[in-house]
């Protein structure tokens, strides 16, 4: 491989920050050719070939990420290598594009915006309807508390997923770990259920998405901790004392950390009583008992500045790690 296509495929710092500051203003690109979709379009594919010819266990799984990494990660390396040829600018451009096709915080607070404005306007039906982009549960029995519950506990837990594992893996491995750590966690999302289809199916997106993510999601905690030190009405002190006691109390290895994290953050219980397809599936509370459950606006406020504060101290934080000398042994 050519050392510049090698230098372009780096973690670069100015593609950071342009990144991120997009991601920000404007959310997440919206366009037929976005790596998310695709890497959707093509794991729907393979499933059906894989399946086809009796590949629908455990190996099946593992060829599926082996066959999705592998194409996604050669593809933006070709992409890379094709803009490099007609111009370095160009190339430099589609490395920010990707990049910022991939990160997600500044979607994550708007859906966020938008049940708390859909519930300031006294619209529960509106309201609903936008925490079902959040949250895969029945939300005809949620009231305006549970509502918000809801989603301060999809913030919290897509805070390490959506941005911070990005950005840990982005400056670990440049485009080509960030694209090998979106892979997982689209497999994750799309067949990483404990259903009879994808028990072993979906057993290796799922696994290699909780591995990718054991890091970050533990970063994700401290961040929100850190944060608490400096934000009105939220004690750090208690983020990390509930972090540390409850992490273990969802049933996902890393989720807990930052949602039990939250919890202690704000002062306020979160999860309660969660029903799936009618079915009661849950009624854990995280937080100290003696916390009432988040159920207003100010709560929710408050879980948006946590999640935009760490999320912003994790960019501060992968700006200053982007190991620049490292790859510079390329040039």
């Amino acid at each position: 491989m050519a050392p510049q296509v090698i230098t372009l495929l780096a973690p670069e710092p100015l593609a950071l920050a342009i990144a991120i500051a997009a991601d920000l203003a404007f959310g997440d690109p919206v366009f037929r050719f976005h790596p998310v979709r695709l890497m959707g379009d093509a794991l729907v594919f393979f499933e059906r070939r894989l399946r086809s010819i009796g590949a629908d266990g455990y190996g099946g799984g593992i060829a599926l990420y082996v066959i999705l990494s592998s194409i996604f990660v050669a593809a933006v390396t070709m992409m890379i290598a094709a803009c490099l040829g007609l111009a370095g600018w160009l190339a430099w451009i589609f490395h920010a594009l990707v990049l910022y096709s991939l990160i997600a915080l500044g979607d994550l607070l708007r859906h966020a915006w938008r049940v708390e404005f859909a519930l300031s306007n006294q619209s529960l039906a509106a309201a609903r309807l936008a925490v079902a982009m959040l949250v895969g549960r029945d939300v005809d029995r949620m009231d305006e508390a549970a509502c918000r519950r809801a989603t301060i506990e999809s913030m919290s837990e897509n805070l390490p997923d959506g941005f911070v594992s990005p950005l840990f893996w982005y400056v670990v491995a440049g485009l080509p770990g960030l694209v090998a750590f979106k892979v997982a966690s689209t497999m994750d999302s799309m067949i990483g259920y404990k259903t009879r289809q994808y028990r072993q199916f979906g057993w290796c997106g799922a696994r290699v998405d909780d591995l990718m993510n054991y890091l970050p999601a533990r970063l994700s905690a401290l961040l929100i901790v850190a944060v608490a030190v400096v934000t009105p009405n939220c004690s750090a002190r208690m983020a990390l004392r509930i972090a540390l006691a409850q992490h273990s109390a969802l049933p996902s290895p890393n989720s807990g950390w930052s949602e039990a994290a939250m919890a202690g953050a704000i002062r306020r219980r979160l999860v309660g009583p969660i029903w799936n397809d009618g079915t009661l599936v849950t009624e854990i509370w995280l937080g100290d008992p003696s916390d009432p459950p988040a159920s207003s606006g100010r709560d929710m406020l408050r879980a948006a500045t946590l999640v935009l504060g760490a999320g912003l101290a994790a960019a501060v934080l992968a700006l200053l790690a982007v190991p620049t000398w490292l790859w510079a042994a390329f040039d």
